[in-house]
């Protein structure tokens, strides 16, 4: 009979440990360490879908023109690519899904990986499937796929440091969902998960929270609940007011920050634009009207896999 000995110990290493070593460089704890890679999706001839009286079917506002909506996506990854981010773009898509190209929406990265989505709407179920394949072979640890009753998208998680997040409930991600998300945060040693009430008519706590450095965050007062305003302001958090609701119902305050006081959002949203200038923010413009059609942003476009620790 073999008896185990010392050869046969556990390792006492933490997954975080080994993560770099037997995963890849992949890390996000906050929306405004120093940007390093994201994942996006090109959409292709799924766009006809979505061109003409059909746009409905698919949650678009209105239909797009394919031309100039893939020379707005590939001038997004451009301004990327010129500010230091790497890009990567999802394989194997389904080809009949032109609201893909939202990748925010289908997984969240975490500081140990990915947690995958459950969309909420018959039109995006099934989209995960080719993200997950890609992290996989990107080698992005998966941790979790929602699953069960839950429904979930990613955009329902906005990352304030290390150990601090928001999650939200809506209409796409119900409490089930957010329960599973919330396991996995608390099992990483996330232990301040503020729990995010969305107001009807908003989807995305992402579409009215954009935190712009370690201490600075765009808030729409309109769609703030008193609790979170004092427990953002209990963390330190000045809170920059952008009062022009059709600005923000319109997705002006959907932008990526790549780094602390440097962000990229879209044109058209001059209020925005003012406030975060007058802050003294960095703004790279990008072209998104056709893209905004579809209800989503610079925001909604991007998934991250690396960001620096804040």
């Amino acid at each position: 009979m073999r008896v185990e000995g010392d050869r046969w110990l556990p390792d006492p290493a933490t997954f975080a440990q080994d993560q770099d070593r037997l995963w890849g460089d992949f890390y996000v704890d906050s929306e405004v360490g120093r940007l390093r890679s994201v994942l996006m999706h090109r959409p292709g001839p799924e766009l006809g879908l979505v061109s003409g009286e059909g746009y409905r079917d698919h949650l678009y506002d209105a239909p797009i023109d394919e031309r100039r909506f893939l020379r707005q996506f590939d001038g997004l990854c451009e301004t990327y690519e010129r500010l230091g981010v790497s890009v990567r773009l999802v394989e194997g898509q389904v080809a009949d899904r032109p609201n893909a190209v939202y990748m925010r929406d289908l997984y969240t990265m975490t500081p140990e990986g990915a947690i995958l989505a459950r969309p909420a709407t018959r039109q995006r179920r099934g989209e995960e499937r080719a993200v997950a394949a890609t992290l996989a072979a990107l080698g992005v640890p998966i941790l979790k796929t929602v699953n069960g009753q839950g429904t979930f998208e990613g955009s329902n998680v906005v990352w304030l440091d290390r150990q601090t997040c928001l999650l939200g409930t809506s209409s796409r991600t119900n409490q089930a969902g957010a329960e599973q998300v919330e396991r996995e945060l608390r099992g990483m040693g996330v232990s301040d998960i503020l729990p995010v009430a969305v107001p009807y008519g908003q989807i995305h706590v992402d579409g009215f929270i954009s935190p712009v450095d370690r201490r600075r965050i765009v808030v729409a007062p309109w769609l703030l609940t008193w609790d979170l305003r004092l427990a953002l302001l209990a963390r330190g958090f000045e809170l920059m007011v952008q009062e022009d609701l059709d600005e923000v119902g319109r997705l002006g305050t959907n932008f990526v920050t790549v780094a602390p006081g440097v962000v990229v959002m879209a044109e058209g949203f001059p209020e925005t634009l003012a406030l975060l200038r007058g802050h003294g923010v960095e703004v790279h413009l990008v072209a998104m009207d056709e893209i905004l059609r579809g209800g989503g942003s610079v925001h909604c476009c991007t998934g991250f896999l690396r960001r620096d620790p804040v």
